[in-house]
This record gives structure tokens, C-alpha cells and sequence, in this order.
């Protein structure tokens, strides 16, 4: 197959854009994400016919965020679209008169990583993203493994604090209340409030207070030396780092990559997850590390994914 179109449906646009078999973006759009379940996918439509207009495609991929079925046709659940039980294979189908697959958008973007990104040369990669929450996508054997009903690899809601933090999704103690964007800054706030002596400059990027801080204040900070800043990304690593420890467990493969808009810190974030990794890692005298490696698609990563996972079929 040749030509495939990606879609990555964000909270505020719809990026859509024409790929081809090596993975290059030919033609790209995006289009504000409407507030209705109805017209995102009318949203996605158009998007499509817009950037397929000077070019000859053969199917179209959708990353979205949430649950979606084995079939790759139903999301089942997206929280923040308001999704139950959306056909939406079927409906963008009709609207653009092409073949439609339907992935869940953080396993889209473990795909494109894998193909075209961090993941060439490794069969078997376990991929997470850091953003706001914590997302993932196994591929072992080369094959992206989606589980019986399609709804494998939710990694940020494994609980790993019993009855932590109450989590989005209702639970207790899930992974990405300790290592996401969300917690990091969590962090940067409390230890901003015991220690401002410590905070100076991390203070000094917002209003002066702990509940002023934002995320890009933290990075900031922590590049130009801020000891809270610092400190609150060591805490954020470490968790990041025993769970993956833990997904080595269950999965032994050969590379992590990481992704998502905190991987963007390169070695500020990085070097500790590596070095909680292997302090976590059970038998890691013994054994071989995997490799930790940074996400190379960017904020790419889910449109070129969803539009190779189209062309696989």
C-alpha cells in the first residue's frame, strides 16, 4: 500500500496528515477539535478530504485517546471527548469514502516510534509517554500487542500505591499520579512550600508563590540550577524509573523509549530514570539492561503511527 493518512485527535486540534511508507509527513492540517463527539468526527472528515485533496491515499489511521476494541473500530470509552461505544470506523468511513482504522492514540505513537523513530532495530520495545497523564504501547516479537479486547498497555492506571492518590479514573494509587507532568509539578509545589529558601528562582519565574508554579517554570528552573526544581524531577525519575523496572519484569524487552512532552527535558529527565532503572531493577547485577531511550518523532510520533497502522490493515 502507498499513500495512508494519519489523524491525531488532541484535546484542543485535529492533526491529519498524508505518509508515506517511510515515514514522511507529505502534507499536513490541523483544525480546532470541536466541543461535540458529533463534530469531531465531522471534524476528522474534513480534515482528511482537505489534506488528501493533491494526493492519491489508500486508507486513513485515527490515534484517539481511550479505549478502543480489538476490531480497531469502536472507541469504547474517551473521557475527554465523551465517547461510549463510538463507531467511528464506520462514520469517518462514510464521510471519506476510505478504508479506516482505529487505534488508541498512545499505541499509535509506541507504532511510529518503533517504525520510524527510537525503536528501529529493536523487536521488542516497551513505550510510555509523559505528558499530563502516563500512556504506553508494547511491541513485542514486532508486533504491536494489543490484548484480548484491545485495551492492553494503560499503563498509568496500574496501582502502584495502594489506596495513594485518587486518580481520574476513580481508582487509588495509579502509576501517573507519581510520574506524569501532573505529578512533577505536584511536587515543585510542595517543595516550593516547605523550602522556598530553596526555590528562588523557580519562584521568581511564576507569581512568587507555590500555587503560580507551571511545568515549563519547573524545566526552567531546574536548567538554571533551582535545588526544588531539581529535586522535584529526581522525584518525578524515580518513579518513572521502578516502573519500568516493574514493565521489565513482565516484558523483558530490549529498549524503553520514552515520549510524551517531558521527554522533551532530554538528560534532566532522562539520566535519573535511567539510574532508578537499573537501582529497581530486580536482579540487575545479573541481568541486561534494557536501554532507555528518548522518544525521536516528537509530537509526530501518533500521526505517523496511525497512518502505518492503516497501511498495515
Amino acid at each position: 500500500m502507498g499513500l495512508t493518512i494519519g489523524v491525531d485527535i488532541g484535546g484542543t486540534k485535529i492533526a491529519a496528515g498524508v505518509v508515506d511508507e517511510e515515514g514522511s509527513i507529505l502534507a499536513t492540517c490541523k483544525v480546532p477539535t470541536p466541543s461535540t463527539p458529533e463534530g469531531v468526527i465531522d471534524a476528522i472528515a474534513d480534515a482528511v478530504r482537505t489534506v488528501s485533496a493533491d494526493h492519491d491515499v489508500e486508507a486513513v489511521g485515527i490515534g484517539a485517546a481511550g479505549y478502543v476494541d480489538d476490531k480497531r473500530a469502536t472507541v469504547l470509552f474517551a473521557p475527554n471527548i465523551n465517547w461510549r461505544h463510538e463507531a467511528l470506523k464506520d462514520k469517518v468511513e462514510q464521510r471519506v469514502g476510505l478504508p479506516v482504522v482505529v487505534e488508541n492514540d498512545a499505541n499509535a505513537a509506541a507504532w511510529g516510534e518503533y517504525r520510524f523513530g527510537a525503536g528501529q532495530g529493536h523487536d521488542d520495545v516497551i513505550c510510555i509517554t509523559l505528558g499530563t497523564g502516563l500512556g504506553g504501547g508494547i511491541i513485542i516479537g514486532n508486533k504491536l500487542r494489543r490484548g484480548r479486547f484491545g485495551v492492553a498497555a494503560e499503563f498509568g492506571h496500574i496501582r502502584t500505591v495502594p489506596d495513594g492518590l485518587l486518580c481520574g479514573c476513580g481508582s487509588q494509587g495509579c502509576w501517573e499520579q507519581y510520574a506524569s507532568g501532573r505529578a512533577l509539578v505536584r511536587y515543585a509545589k510542595q517543595r516550593a512550600q516547605a523550602t522556598p529558601g530553596n526555590a528562588e528562582i523557580l519562584l521568581g519565574l511564576g507569581d512568587g508563590t507555590p500555587e503560580g508554579i507551571e511545568g515549563k517554570h519547573i524545566s526552567e528552573a531546574a536548567r538554571q540550577g533551582d535545588p526544588v526544581a531539581i529535586d522535584s524531577f529526581r522525584e518525578l525519575a524515580r518513579w518513572v524509573g521502578a516502573g519500568l523496572a516493574d514493565l521489565a519484569s513482565l516484558f523483558d524487552p530490549s529498549a524503553f523509549i520514552v515520549g510524551g512532552g517531558l521527554s522533551d527535558e532530554g538528560d534532566l529527565v532522562l539520566d535519573p530514570i535511567r539510574k532508578s532503572f537499573r537501582r529497581w531493577l530486580v536482579g540487575g547485577q545479573w541481568r541486561p539492561h534494557a536501554q532507555v531511550l528518548a522518544a525521536q518523532l516528537g509530537g509526530k510520533a501518533g500521526l505517523v503511527g496511525a497512518a502505518d497502522l492503516a497501511r498495515q490493515g
